[in-house]
This record gives structure tokens, C-alpha cells and sequence, in this order.
């Protein structure tokens, strides 16, 4: 994101504003950022009596600001990072005073996850006006995350093939700071400039190439009885890894998508792509089930799924295995 490395590329050339404010839906970005502010404002020798985390949890606003208003020790910095910041919404509006008149030798960080300030407010306005940060971390759609993926990549000189990565969100979903993980364990294992595919994907990480949510959804899509059965059983096999809520989830989402998709007058690939905010490479799989399941159809399979979840949570569902209710959900839909 150009933000991020703006902020970024600000601190290390010595622009460091006195709060930093970072909010929104996806940590990855947020923790990185504070993070970076954590590593780089302050030499090691400075740290130990000039930088502290607090936890929004475990403390109040009055307490962070006492400590923001501290004079540093032997430094001409110090740093405040208050983690979990977001436990502090009920009174965040009290930090104007605070963010009028920010301490120019304190930089003030908020980790404020999942949530946001309201734009209409008065915080929201001062922090902008009195030179401090305001970073929101906007989750990516599912459309997106192949393409970070194969981005953050190639900036440590590997590649990844389409279905490679389409198999890691298929899996790991857009959860950021979990494909980060997996990417830097490959990272670890494999040698530079090694183009990853689904089989080191298998290997590596142990998302099977064959027996996964992706196939599935395809086989299902094309009604593929053979292909599904054979996949289905895999999964009431090795529940662990593949969990009977993320496989109805999964594919109560396409059969809504698919649903949005009936419901399109232009299908061209391009206006599909958009509206249903999915990657390119997955509207061949709608134009197939589309054929395959009339608009009526789906709505019924979206009814009966809705259904299994609740059968899967043990409502009207007595002593029923998640692996009878997979191959139950085969014979229903397909």
C-alpha cells in the first residue's frame, strides 16, 4: 500500500509526527506500522527507559496520556504504543485536548483494531489539523489477496503460480497476518527465485492440491458426483483439516455469488469480475454453474445450507457426524 510506505519512508528520513492513530479492519498493516515506529524511532540504548506498550485492555486513557505528557529520559524521543486501543472507544473523544496540543518530544501510537473514528467527530478532525497520522487499514476483498500475495513475493524475489495462490486464499482466507505467516515459513524452506506451485504448497503448508475448498466448489460447480464424493470423503476423513463449519461457509458464499451472478444483466468477464468482487480466473467456474443450476435452484441450495450450518451447531441434529452431514449436503445439492 502507498500509504503504508509513505508513513513509512517519512520516519526513517526523520519526519516523525506526535500521534499516530492507526485503525480499520485489517491488522496486518496496523501492526506492521507500529511495529516499524517500534523498531526505528528509538536506538536500543534509548528504549529501555523511553518506549512502552500499554494494552487498551489493561489500561485507560487517562493513563496513556500521563504517560504521553512524560518528558523522555536521556533522549530527545520517546515512544507510547498502545495496543488493543479499540478497548478505549468508549471516551477516545477525550484525547482532543491531548491531540490540539500534542508533547512534541512523545510519539503517541494507537492500535485501534477492527474499528474507526467517526469522520463527523471532533477527534478526527483535530488529529488532521494539528499534524499527526491518521492511517485506516482496509481489508482486501478476496479478488485482491492473490495479487498481494504474488506482490510480497516477488519483493523477496520468488513467484507463485495463479493456482498456487488462489490455493492459499481458498485455505487461509484474507486474513493477512495468517498468509504472512505461511509465506515467510516457505520463504525459510525454499530457495530464492523458487517459482512456489500447489504441489510445495502441499509439502510445505499441507493444503492438499487435489482435496481442498477450491476443488470442491469447482467439482460441485460442474456437478462433477465423482470428483466431489471423492473429496467429501477425504474431508470427513481428516476433519482437522478441513473444517465442516469453513466448507459450508465457503460454499453457501459461491452459491450467493452465484445467485448475484443469475441476477447480472451484463455477464461479460470483466463485469462479473467487478460486481462479484472475485479474481478472473473464477468466472469461467459462475458461467458453469450458472448452466448447471437454475436461479430458483440456488436459492433453494442457499435455504438447505443455511439449514446444514445449524444441523453442524447441533440444532435439530441429534448424534448426526459432520461426516454423514457432508455427504448429506452432496446428495442435496448435486
Amino acid at each position: 500500500m502507498e500509504e503504508v510506505k509513505q508513513i513509512v519512508n517519512s520516519i526513517r528520513t526523520g519526519i516523525i509526527s506526535p500521534i499516530y492513530f492507526l485503525m480499520g479492519d485489517e491488522p496486518y498493516y496496523i501492526d506492521k506500522i507500529a511495529q516499524f515506529i517500534s523498531d526505528n524511532v528509538l536506538t536500543s540504548e534509548e528504549k529501555g527507559f523511553n518506549q512502552m506498550v500499554l494494552y487498551g485492555k489493561e489500561t485507560s486513557l487517562e493513563q496513556v496520556l500521563a504517560n504521553a505528557k512524560r518528558y523522555p529520559m536521556m533522549s530527545e524521543k520517546q515512544v507510547v504504543i498502545v495496543k488493543e486501543a479499540q478497548h478505549l472507544s468508549r471516551n477516545i473523544e477525550d484525547l482532543c485536548p491531548y491531540a490540539e496540543n500534542p508533547q512534541a518530544s512523545t510519539v503517541l501510537v494507537f492500535c485501534y483494531k477492527y474499528k474507526k473514528l467517526d469522520k463527523r467527530k471532533k477527534l478526527h478532525k483535530t488529529l488532521l489539523a494539528n499534524g499527526n497520522v491518521i492511517f485506516e487499514s482496509k481489508k482486501l476483498y478476496e479478488n485482491q489477496v492473490s495479487d498481494w500475495i504474488r506482490l510480497m513475493l516477488k519483493q523477496k524475489g520468488y513467484a507463485i503460480s495463479h493456482k498456487a495462490a488462489i490455493l492459499l486464499v481458498e485455505y487461509l482466507g484474507t486474513d493477512l497476518s495468517r498468509i504472512n505467516n505461511e509465506l515467510e515459513k516457505l520463504q525459510l524452506l525454499l530457495p530464492d527465485k523458487t517459482e512456489i506451485d500447489p504441489a510445495l504448497i502441499e509439502k510445505h503448508i499441507g493444503i492438499s492440491k487435489d482435496y481442498n475448498n477450491f476443488e470442491l466448489k469447482k467439482a460441485i460447480g460442474e456437478r462433477n458426483v465423482v470428483k466431489a464424493t471423492r473429496i467429501i470423503n477425504y474431508f470427513a476423513q481428516n476433519p482437522k483439516d478441513n473444517p465442516f463449519v469453513v466448507t459450508v461457509s465457503l460454499l453457501h458464499n459461491f452459491f450467493t455469488q452465484l445467485l448475484q451472478y443469475h441476477g447480472l444483466a451484463d455477464h461479460s468477464p470483466k463485469n462479473v469480475s467487478s460486481a462479484l468482487r472475485i479474481n478472473p480466473y473464477f468466472v469461467s467456474e459462475f458461467q458453469t454453474a450458472s448452466r448447471n443450476y437454475p436461479m430458483k435452484r440456488v436459492s433453494n441450495i442457499i435455504t438447505y445450507l443455511r439449514e446444514l450450518d445449524l444441523k453442524g451447531k447441533g440444532v435439530g441434529a441429534y448424534n448426526i457426524s459432520h461426516a454423514d452431514l457432508l455427504k448429506e449436503l452432496l446428495v442435496k445439492i448435486i
